[in-house]
């Protein structure tokens, strides 16, 4: 990460990474992460690893904001490696209701995700509700070149003047009752073209067989 402070690279980077007496450092780091808007996933983990060898160390309040900023860069898999991370004895009633977040991201139930209780999760980041949008409106503008107003609505839980500023800002265009997305190097329809390589010796071989026949 190249806004990484050097204090924090030379923990992360060294023996140090394993010294519980870091944990204070790399906890305010976090709340960094989460009032600025900035994300470093290597340093969240070694939170989680500290808190893997020193169970009695670990806080609810820094797993779930750990686990929330993991949450704002789906698809990427750093909310399954967070989880990995965790003990038994960390496994709070916190963790089962992002886990569940998670699960409507990576199965783009959107609609699902916005009728969901968001209040706990954006007063541990701010902007969550913001960061969650981008990510949901990356893997639109992949999968799609237009789609309905009501469908598009739903997955980013927006509608008025608040839909209309968010499409705005991605340059998608209203057009009637859809939402055109300009094309990409993802939404565009490819035609495949496949080619076999055949050799002239098998193909010899297929002149011969006919002519057994």
């Amino acid at each position: 990460m190249a806004q990484r402070p050097e204090n924090i690279a030379r923990v992360i980077n060294g023996v140090e990474r394993y010294n519980p007496e870091n944990l204070e450092t790399l906890e305010g780091y976090l709340n960094q992460q989460c009032e600025n808007g900035q994300y470093d996933c290597e340093a969240n983990l070694a939170i989680l690893k500290l808190y893997q060898f020193n169970p009695q160390l670990a806080k609810e309040s820094v797993i779930v904001k750990i686990l929330v900023k993991a949450l704002t860069v789906i698809p990427a898999p750093d909310f399954s490696l967070c989880l990995y991370l965790l003990t038994e004895q960390n496994h709070f009633e916190s963790i089962e209701k992002l886990t569940e977040l998670q699960q409507h991201l990576e199965q783009a139930r959107y609609t699902k995700f916005w009728q969901s209780d968001l209040v706990p999760w954006t007063s541990v980041i701010p902007n969550f509700e913001i960061e969650i949008r981008k990510v949901i409106a990356r893997i639109i503008a992949m999968s799609y070149q237009t789609v309905s107003i009501s469908a598009l609505s739903g997955y980013l839980g927006l509608s008025g003047d608040a839909f209309d500023k968010f499409c705005a800002s991605q340059q998608w265009q209203k057009n009637g009752d859809i939402v055109q997305i300009p094309i990409n190097k993802d939404n565009e329809a490819k035609t495949v073209v496949i080619r076999e390589n055949i050799k002239f010796e098998q193909l010899t071989k297929v002149i011969g067989y006919s002519n057994e026949m």
